[in-house]
């Protein structure tokens, strides 16, 4: 049985994982991660009862009851860096005693739904579509530092987009699909799905230039011409990557689905999304 230490299992003085703040039972086993900390309490006021309510740093959390469904909402800040943060520590919550700082012989899974924004890559999809990530393709490094094993598929679909988009040579990606059961819990009418990218920044590495050009302006309409086998690349965001490789080495089931607020290919942004985010706020409540 592994044992871990004090440098690689952090807890503060209430033995609490070290950044999330968080202690066994306060996590509940249905997960929704959003970037903005004001957004989980927009989450948690459809709560019928709140039970925790923890902020330590930018992760904030608040773990309630939903029609009879016990929910944790987690703010992770931006990034994929943090998300390495946040995927360690929510197994860790589960899957190891803190107490004897030893991995649990039963695993626990976790139902991981991360809620976001996103720029949409395909010119036809309208301001504020619902999308669901089928699969992530990750611009960020994460996955690179885990002996993390991709499918067959997974591996297949990584190259074709590879054959159709000229990434830098110094840019390596990866491709990890989302849990089969979360994508049929969520799918609907109103729903577009599809290959979601990762990016790890939101000016040049999505090809925006201000005053420091992108070495990539094309990249969101190279991306958006991709077609395999019905398959499309729908929408840009900033965490996914990261949540479905790590959530699938560890046994979790992952998936993400995000507000569009900007149609990237129309050079069109949202001028309000209040409205339309509670929609999916409790479009996603209702069906996990």
């Amino acid at each position: 049985m592994m044992h871990f230490p004090p440098t690689e299992l952090v807890l503060d003085a209430k033995g609490a994982v070290y950044h999330l703040g968080l202690q066994p039972q306060q996590l509940a086993g249905k997960i929704i991660l959003v970037g903005d900390q004001d957004r989980v309490a927009k989450i948690s006021r459809f709560f019928d009862q709140i039970e925790y309510s923890i902020q330590h740093r930018e992760f904030v959390s608040h773990t309630g009851m939903y029609q009879g469904k016990r929910i944790t909402a987690l703010s992770t800040g931006i990034g994929t860096d943090n998300i390495d943060i946040c995927m360690a520590e929510l197994d860790a919550l589960v899957n190891i005693d803190l107490e004897q700082r030893q991995e649990k012989p039963n695993k626990t899974s976790l139902e991981i739904i991360r809620i976001g924004t996103c720029g949409m890559l395909q010119a036809a999809m309208p301001l504020h579509s619902f999308v669901l990530s089928e699969y992530a393709l990750g611009l960020d490094n994460i996955a690179h530092f885990y002996p993390i094993e991709s499918s067959e598929e997974e591996s297949h679909l990584l190259e074709q987009i590879k054959r159709q988009v000229a990434f830098p040579d110094r840019i390596q990606p990866y491709l990890s699909k989302a849990n089969q059961e979360l994508i049929e819990k969520l799918d609907g009418p109103q729903i577009s799905k599809g290959i979601t990218i990762t990016s790890s920044g939101f000016y040049g590495p999505q090809g925006r230039s201000l005053r420091l050009p992108s070495l990539m302006p094309d990249i969101h309409l190279s991306l958006g011409s991709f077609e395999y086998l019905g398959k499309q690349i729908v929408n840009f965001e900033m965490e996914s990557s990261a949540i479905f490789a790590l959530g699938k080495a560890l046994g979790h089931k992952c998936t993400s689905i995000c507000l569009g607020v900007a149609n990237r290919p129309q050079e069109i942004f949202s001028t309000g999304i209040n409205e339309a985010m509670d929609a999916l706020i409790e479009y996603v409540l209702k069906r996990i």
